[in-house]
């Protein structure tokens, strides 16, 4: 008889530990649900401390760039020429970067709206001394405002980044200054019928950066090749054409800002992962 009772006794303490034990992980199942329900703010969440990455985002910056360089035309038939000195080329820029694939951050896209000044300049042959001369003048400067749209490819390392670009562009003559003593009036400051205004070709470039985020100092030398000739093809000749295709090198600095985060993650991932830092104990740093 007692050891009957005694059995019973020890089946029933049995039966209330693992009863015990039972409740005590359906509570903390309960307990963890609701704090996954829970909403923290966003002050609150800022204040975790999340340890931030080194990748690059898909960021944007704007900027001014600004330089100076030379200029030539390439003629067809070829005449004696030098470099003329263009004073200045000054422009906003917008760059958009972006991932290839979703993981190559190297590329990107770059427009920007530009004023400048280009050019040509005879010199008299070596032999004849003889120096060409158009409308009178032995040398030409216009102004001019281009919109380039560029392919824009970087690698950043450290502080600093290297860039290359390669697009187009779409451009007008706004005014013409023609020089010489043979010049007319007349033509001195204004455009003949034959002469194209509208412009159009290619620009690209290469360059390197230096990177105080949020801002970047861009130094860089710019070719622009113009595809569109200055005056129609048949003006002087209707049996022999002739063709002139001006072309720049300019050298040019840069300030820019960064519009978006460049490098990090940004505020909204960051409040990501202290959610699941406080919600998931398993969660990997």
């Amino acid at each position: 008889m007692r050891i009957r009772i005694k059995g019973i006794l020890t089946f029933l303490l049995a039966a209330g530990v693992l009863c015990g034990f039972s409740m005590e992980t359906a509570a903390q199942k309960k307990q963890r649900k609701d704090a996954d329900t829970l909403s923290f703010p966003d002050l609150y969440l800022d204040t975790v401390n999340v340890k931030k990455t080194s990748f690059i985002n898909d960021y944007s910056m704007i900027g001014i760039q600004g330089g100076a360089g030379l200029s030539e035309v390439l003629w067809n038939p070829s005449y004696n020429q030098k470099f003329r000195f263009s004073p200045y080329e000054v422009g906003i820029f917008y760059t958009r970067y972006g991932k290839m694939f979703g993981y190559m951050p190297y590329f990107g896209i770059q427009a920007g709206v530009v004023y400048g000044k280009q050019g040509y300049q005879f010199k008299a042959d070596k032999e004849t001394g003889w120096v060409t001369k158009l409308s009178g003048a032995t040398g030409a400067a216009f102004s001019y405002i281009d919109m380039p749209v560029m392919a824009h490819a970087h690698v950043d390392f450290w502080k600093m980044k290297l860039t290359i670009n390669l697009g187009y562009f779409l451009g007008y003559r706004l005014t013409i200054d023609r020089y010489g003593d043979d010049v007319a009036d007349d033509k001195r400051h204004s455009f003949e019928p034959y002469e194209y205004r509208f412009d159009y070709g290619l620009r690209g470039g290469i360059g390197f950066g230096f990177v105080f985020d949020p801002i970047e100092i861009h130094i860089g030398a710019t070719y622009k090749q113009s595809l569109r000739s200055l005056y129609k093809a048949d003006y002087y000749s209707e049996y022999y054409y002739r063709y002139a295709y001006p072309m720049n090198i300019i050298i040019s600095a840069g300030i820019h800002y960064q519009i978006t985060r460049r490098v990090g993650k940004t505020r909204k991932e960051l409040k990501a992962q202290a959610r699941e830092e406080i919600f998931n104990p398993q969660f990997e740093k």
